[in-house]
């Protein structure tokens, strides 16, 4: 069982920037895949971007590609995602999600595929 609590969310003006938290709490952190989506009101959820449990590999969404990144200390139990360039379309909830593997370098990017999920941070992005 994977607890995770995000934070860091906030409102921002349009260009700036947000570092996003995700603390998980058990001993296998390091063997979990993560992943950050998001969710806009009356929108489905959608993927933004995801890291294997070793770190060597992270994917992203189109929407976010060169201003967002991903990245974990599994020392310290924690994913990150590094927002900048936000914009107003960036508004919505933003939640992690882990999954266990036993691949060091696979990541996933369907909602479906994730086990455990936070309650979200909210990001709003004012023009």
């Amino acid at each position: 069982q994977v607890q995770l609590v995000e934070s860091g969310g906030g409102l921002v003006q349009a260009g700036g920037s947000l570092n996003l938290s995700c603390a998980a709490s058990g001993r296998t952190f390091s063997s979990h895949a993560m992943g950050w989506f998001r969710q806009a009101p009356g929108k489905e959820r959608e993927f933004v971007a995801a890291i294997s449990f070793t770190g060597v590999r992270t994917s992203y969404a189109d929407s976010v590609r060169g201003r967002f990144t991903i990245s974990r200390d599994n020392a310290k139990n924690t994913v990150y995602l590094r927002t900048n360039s936000l914009k107003p379309e960036d508004t919505a909830i933003y939640y992690c999600a882990a999954r266990p593997t036993s691949y060091s370098i696979t990541y996933y990017v369907s909602p479906a595929e994730y086990h455990y999920w936070g309650r979200g941070t909210q990001v709003t992005v004012s023009s």
